[in-house]
């Protein structure tokens, strides 16, 4: 079994900020030599996200306006009164979409469908520089 591990680094720009990272996660892959097994995407933190999206431009604006529905940014959490930060709805957001992902790797390549990028998102209120985990688990 072998195990090979990354770590990107992404400057982002906040409240809802989508970068397509599928062909960084395919390059590890190619060169961890793995050909079947898994791939585990992660984003340390409480206040990003990792999703599959179609990553086109009108998703790319559809995607932030329903965060927004669900979890408006303009009203005030109970967090923001602990915290004085002004992000309650980053954590809520990021705790929805989830921190992580895992996805097939078969002969050598990551298993994903012909318009399913892989993507983190940045919900929080303001610009980050964001670690991204690839841990490849496999033969």
């Amino acid at each position: 079994m072998k195990v090979f591990n990354q770590t990107l680094t992404i400057e982002t720009k906040g409240f809802s900020h989508i970068i397509d990272i599928t062909n960084q996660l395919e390059s590890a892959v190619e060169e961890s030599g793995i050909e079947n097994g898994t791939a585990l995407v992660f984003v340390p933190g409480s206040t990003g996200g990792v999703t599959t999206i179609e990553y086109e431009p009108g998703l790319l604006k559809d995607f932030p306006e329903l965060m927004e529905k669900l979890i408006p940014s303009n009203r005030s959490y109970h967090h923001d009164q602990t915290w004085h930060d002004g992000n309650g709805f980053s954590h809520l957001r990021s705790s929805l979409i989830g921190t992580s992902l895992v996805l097939p790797i078969y002969r050598g390549s990551v298993i994903h469908g012909t318009w399913q990028q892989v993507v983190i998102v940045d919900f929080d209120n303001r610009p980050r520089r964001r670690n991204v985990v690839i841990h490849l688990l496999g033969e």
